[in-house]
């Protein structure tokens, strides 16, 4: 990544600036710093001088460095490092290596009595020691994840007032208009790749937290560099804070932003316009992410920026991807093809009608037209069946309405539709019943049914009921995570439609080629990656997904997918590398600590 040339009085540093970011060479800088000094002044008071330059030229040293999160090693600073950086006596004698570090955060972490404590506890750890977070992270996906983000993300943004401690990312409010260029550049970084926004009026399935929900970007962004290894100084969490009108908020003290009714209209039109002009402005060619904005303005914020700038929506782009890979890899277990599949949604929000406008886009490739393949996906809203008598249907919801007779009620829509699938995307907890989940087994070998709806007290139905109610024949994916199932003499493992397994890649895959849009067929390519990445045994086992411990092997492939769709597409902004996979496993961020001497 970089070479040091000493001459006598001099230290030339030769770097690549597509592979180092910018707080990496600040902090590559203060080390390197420290390594030149200590050459210069080893015959005499090497540690003196160190720790005397180091001060006047401003790098941190002793309890400073400590306290730096970006630096700090904890125990595992070597003895030599100890001296040379005014750390001696600062910390207990004895020096860890970063695995036995990790068991001692996993020990303190399994104490705990609750995930809410948990994730305390991995904040608290991210706070003064970011490598020692990430390792522990990675190392232990599986047990993590569910922590660090949904379900347990969503309890921790609903008690995010009472928990807080710290604060992260950026804050921007209607107050701030005219200067949202100068905020972000309050940032103390200035190479930014990924940005995540939040208004957080769409919380998972929660609703309104207000700024509250910083902590779905926050979580979001700690999944980018533990998933597809883009370096957490890349990327900035944000949240617009536009008021909240929820009533709990605005009576909390300790609610931490603006207490008054959301402001809408013009106002927040302009607030958002003037965000993504100044990201232009202050981090050129940064991607954003559009998260957990409400319906109202989800799909018209994407349909306005997506031809612009280099951004798109998680809630309908990334679910739709992931969707649609976990039904590609259901028909492995089915036998059936993809155009003779007949989807049945619940709930006509971000989630459900992106994944339809995905899979009619899968079933174009496959040889339908436009027309045929939207007649294979309905829809069920809070209103009955999405039919062409109804008269209160608008924008997408129009092209899913089709010929047939209203029907008020989910069963009944079963039975007359006879679904290949149940897709729940609806935040409606206990809609997928045993009489509707016994009626998809009657009607089909192997029903598939996903309840995707998000935290786990909103799904739709539980893994062990999907089980049951079908026999243990049904294939089911959920958005949160569940436990094996042992059922009619099986043990079965659900698999978690996470979109994880999607926008992790999909931004190491847009950063690495410098892709100036992101695209649907980026999003349809990653769909058929990670369902290529499913394994024989992951079928048998019942999962649907790659096991998440591989996720970072999936990432990559995802990664290099849509590096090439850029490339084909025109799109990308850097020179295509002679080795792609190399180049994009070259950029991945491995949380290992750096020797400073």
């Amino acid at each position: 990544m970089y070479k040091i040339v000493h001459d006598k009085d001099e230290m030339t540093i030769r770097f690549d600036k597509d592979l180092v970011d910018g707080e990496t060479l600040s902090r590559f800088l203060s080390h390197i710093n420290l390594q030149s000094m200590l050459k210069k002044t080893a015959a005499t008071d090497a540690t003196g001088r160190v720790r005397a330059r180091n001060r006047l030229a401003g790098l941190p040293t002793g309890i400073d460095l400590l306290r730096d999160p970006t630096l700090n090693k904890g125990s595992a600073f070597t003895l030599e490092e100890r001296e040379a950086l005014g750390l001696t006596g600062l910390l207990p004698p004895r020096v860890h290596t970063i695995k036995e570090q990790s068991q001692r955060v996993l020990e303190n972490l399994r104490k705990r009595s609750t995930d809410i404590e948990r994730y305390g506890t991995l904040i608290a750890l991210q706070d003064r020691n970011k490598t020692l977070f990430y390792r522990v992270l990675l190392d232990n996906i599986e047990e993590l994840m569910p922590i660090v983000y949904t379900p347990t993300v969503g309890q921790a943004c609903l008690e995010f007032g009472h928990i807080f401690r710290r604060p992260r990312g950026i804050y921007i409010t209607a107050r701030d208009q005219g200067r949202v260029a100068e905020l972000l550049g309050n940032w103390p970084f200035n190479d930014i790749r990924v940005i995540v926004i939040t208004d957080g009026e769409r919380i998972l399935g929660l609703g309104d937290l207000g700024a509250d929900g910083m902590g779905i970007p926050v979580g979001k962004l700690a999944l980018y560099s533990v998933c597809a290894g883009i370096h957490p100084s890349l990327s900035l969490p944000v949240t617009l804070d536009m008021g909240t009108d929820n009533v709990r908020l605005l009576n909390d003290p300790l609610y931490i932003g603006l207490q008054h009714p959301r402001l809408r209209g013009q106002v927040y039109d302009e607030m958002i316009e003037e965000f993504v002009l100044a990201v232009q402005q202050v981090f050129p060619g940064a991607m954003i992410q559009f998260e957990d904005f409400a319906n109202r303005n989800a799909f018209r914020l994407l349909q306005r920026y997506r031809d612009q700038v280099c951004c798109f929506n998680d809630d309908i782009q990334g679910t739709a991807s992931v969707t649609v890979a976990g039904m590609l890899s259901a028909l492995r277990i089915t036998g059936g093809n993809l155009k003779e599949q007949r989807f049945l949604f619940l709930g006509a929000g971000e989630a459900g009608l992106g994944t339809g406008n995905l899979m009619v886009a899968a079933l174009v490739e496959e040889g339908l037209s436009v027309e045929e393949a939207c007649q294979c996906c309905w829809y069920f809203d809070s209103k009955g069946l999405v039919v062409k008598e109804r008269t209160d249907l608008t924008g997408h919801k129009l092209l899913y309405a089709h010929d047939h007779p209203p029907v008020g009620d989910f069963l009944a829509a079963i039975e007359a539709l006879r679904p290949q699938a149940i897709i729940g995307v609806s935040g409606q907890p206990k809609r997928f019943t045993p009489e509707i989940l016994a009626t998809m087994a009657r009607i089909n070998e192997r029903p598939i049914v996903f309840s995707l709806s998000n935290p786990t007290s909103k799904a739709e139905c539980t893994a062990e009921e999907a089980y049951t109610w079908t026999e243990g024949r049904a294939i089911f994916a959920s958005g949160s995570p569940f436990d094996p199932v042992t059922t009619h003499g099986k043990k079965l493992f659900p698999a978690q439609g996470n979109n994880v397994y999607i926008f992790p890649g999909v931004g190491m895959g847009v950063m690495a080629s410098g892709a100036v849009r992101v695209t649907d067929e980026m999003f349809l390519t990653a769909a058929r990656i990670v369902a290529s990445e499913v394994t024989d045994d992951d079928l048998q086992l019942g999962r649907v997904y790659p096991a998440l411990p591989r996720i970072r092997e999936v990432s990559l492939a995802v990664a290099v997918a849509v590096a090439e769709v850029a490339y084909a597409n025109g799109l990308a902004g850097k020179p295509k590398p002679d080795d792609l996979v190399e180049h994009i496993r070259s950029l991945m961020f491995e949380p290992d600590y750096q020797p400073y001497i």
